[in-house]
């Protein structure tokens, strides 16, 4: 039972850092996008 839950809180933990990479990523690539248009 406790097992189960750690496991859990480790699926959710790398989920939620998969997220953040993913929303700084897209960010990144969304300035640099509007940067050469605006050039």
């Amino acid at each position: 039972m406790l097992y189960d839950l750690i496991l859990f809180f480790i699926c959710l933990l790398i989920y939620m850092v998969f997220i953040l990479v993913g929303v700084a990523f897209f960010t990144l690539l969304e300035r640099k996008i509007l940067g050469y248009i605006q050039i």
